[in-house]
């Protein structure tokens, strides 16, 4: 290329530059002078999703590490995912550690079959591991 052609093409970079900073420039002031949203009961309830959520992940990936209130013996506590079937929290960690989702469920439903034929209450690790083999 010709340098004339180079100064040309530097120069029609550096406007677009320059008018992409007053832009953004603009956009950063706008935003500053906007005011904080409210606080409505769907940004309430999104927060508190968010929080399970990121507390529920956090607990499947460090369990030992996560310290959590004790639960009320009148609860039913957690179920065999997609199912009825009342389980403990180490059942659902073992479930949750199952890589490949249409294995985890057809051994959700290979459990969750036992439990109704044998009447179990609750699915405990012990009978999780016996009734998961096919």
């Amino acid at each position: 290329m010709e340098r004339d052609q180079l100064e040309t093409r530097l120069q029609s970079v550096e406007d677009k530059l320059a008018r992409l900073e007053t832009l953004i420039v603009k956009l950063s002031d706008k935003l500053d002078g906007q005011s904080a949203p409210a606080s409505t009961p769907e940004a309430g309830a999104m927060r508190e999703w968010v929080t399970d959520y990121v507390s529920m992940r956090l607990q499947q990936l460090v369990p030992h590490t996560c310290e959590h209130a004790p639960q009320e013996e009148n609860e039913q506590g957690p179920f065999l995912e997609g199912t009825d079937i009342p389980c403990t929290d180490e059942v659902v960690h073992r479930v949750g550690r199952i890589p490949i989702p249409f294995v985890r469920e057809m051994v959700v439903q290979r459990v969750a079959q036992k439990a109704r034929e044998d009447q179990i209450n609750r699915v405990d690790i012990a009978y999780f591991e016996q009734s998961a083999t096919f």
